[in-house]
């Protein structure tokens, strides 16, 4: 009798299961995993409004704050993405929760804006280490189905991105800033989960080494080595283009909508939860339809296809603002596992770097975006960021001039 795949799957390496059976138990350990260390991060900015009121701070220190959370997470991530791809630590994944734990007790007890800045650096440094190893085991756990595994996992991070702001408007803004603590309870629930996944990847290793497979090709033999670099500096543009756009959003969606509109604090963030349900609904479609229809097809519809309704935003009612986020932010967000499987089969025995590299250069993206933003908020008005921020897909033009990949691809070991 064939036993079920789902049973014991964290044991299944010992036995080196079928490539084409994809490890769930591991894929959703890892989107839990992420859901937990997302919803930390997120409190970073949901909180912004406590603070800026609390200390008095302007756009400009907002977008810094932002700037130093990203700018950490940003430049360690392809330094972590390479040194694994040399010499994979599985349990790196639990140890770099340390860090997110430190910085959200630091981010409870600051007194003051450089005590905030620290912790920013703290938390941006924890997700560094997560993100390219925890892709890495993912795309080792899809079974082929590389789009569905790294959707899977980085749906996790968005659920976690619009719970940070719920949270924060029925928990932080109510019972002050010292409530951030509590969510320490979610580093350590996390860090017991990514233990589990690290023995599991271990496992792999050693049953790998025991028994190793034919390597896969190292490079694609009909896209050219100019190609390839061309080709990723597309996607690193797509990136930009998309978390500058993003920034406007998850960094000063909330004062748009207080200043515009004048919405409580409260039902800002709930807006801003709406958003950021929207951006996992699209990241959890993008890569299986990718797996079906082709990356490069989502990389294109996702970054171009979002330019109607960002041109329109900056002119509607609070009811179609609010509206409008939910296919922008569907649209938006199909494309960023489009793209981190995209690049990774251009450079399959470089999966690591890769993930550092787009996982950073997002964050770095995010970060700059949030800060030029807001000195150009405190120079000009929030209403103005919007208006120049809606011209931004259309760097989606330049998806046009990638090569067209075969997707009949093997797993990388």
């Amino acid at each position: 009798m064939k036993v079920d795949s789902s049973e014991g799957a964290l044991e299944r390496p010992k036995a080196l299961a079928s490539a084409d059976d994809a490890v769930f138990a591991v894929l959703a350990a890892l989107s839990v995993s992420h859901l937990l260390n997302d919803t930390m991060q997120s409190l970073l900015p949901a909180v912004y409004p406590v603070l800026k009121e609390k200390y008095a701070l302007d756009f400009t220190q907002v977008g810094l704050i932002t700037f130093t959370f990203q700018a950490t997470a940003s430049l360690l991530q392809p330094l972590v993405g390479l040194a694994t791809d040399r010499r994979p630590r599985p349990y790196s994944l639990a140890s770099g929760m340390v860090l997110t734990l430190l910085g959200l007790l630091l981010l409870a007890a600051a007194d003051g804006f450089a005590t905030i800045l620290a912790a920013a650096a703290l938390v941006g440094m924890g997700s560094s280490i997560f993100h390219p190893e925890a892709s890495r085991v993912a795309r080792l756990a899809s079974g082929g189905r590389h789009g569905f595994a790294q959707s899977l996992f980085q749906v996790g991070g968005n659920a976690g991105s619009a719970l940070g702001p719920l949270l924060a408007a029925f928990v932080v803004v109510r019972r002050g800033q010292a409530s951030i603590a509590w969510f320490s309870i979610a580093a350590l629930a996390a860090m017991g989960v990514l233990f589990a996944v690290g023995r599991w990847y271990a496992d792999h290793l050693s049953a790998l080494r025991a028994n190793p497979r034919p390597a896969a090709r190292a490079a694609r033999s009909d896209v050219s080595k100019a190609r390839v670099s061309a080709s990723i500096g597309i996607l690193l543009l797509l990136v930009f283009s998309k978390y500058f756009y993003m920034a406007s959003l998850s960094s000063y969606y909330t004062f748009y909508l207080i200043e515009r509109f004048g919405v409580s604090i409260e039902a800002a963030q709930i807006d801003l939860f709406v958003f950021l349900g929207a951006v996992a609904a699209g990241t959890l479609a993008g890569g299986p339809v990718g797996d079906r229809i082709g990356f490069k097809a989502v990389i294109w519809a996702s970054i171009l296809g979002v330019l109607p309704f960002t041109l329109v935003l900056p002119y509607a009612n609070l009811f179609w603002t609010v509206a409008l986020t939910v296919p922008i932010g569907v649209v938006l967000a199909s494309a960023f596992s489009a793209i981190i499987v995209y690049a990774q089969e251009l450079l399959p025995s470089r999966v690591g770097t890769v993930a550092g590299l787009f996982f950073g250069f997002a964050f770095g993206m995010g970060g700059l975006g949030a800060a030029v933003l807001g000195v150009l908020a405190d120079h000009t008005s929030i209403e103005y960021v919007y208006k120049v921020c809606s011209f931004l897909p259309l760097v989606g033009l330049l998806a046009a001039f990638l090569p067209n990949l075969d997707r009949r691809r093997v797993a990388a070991a």
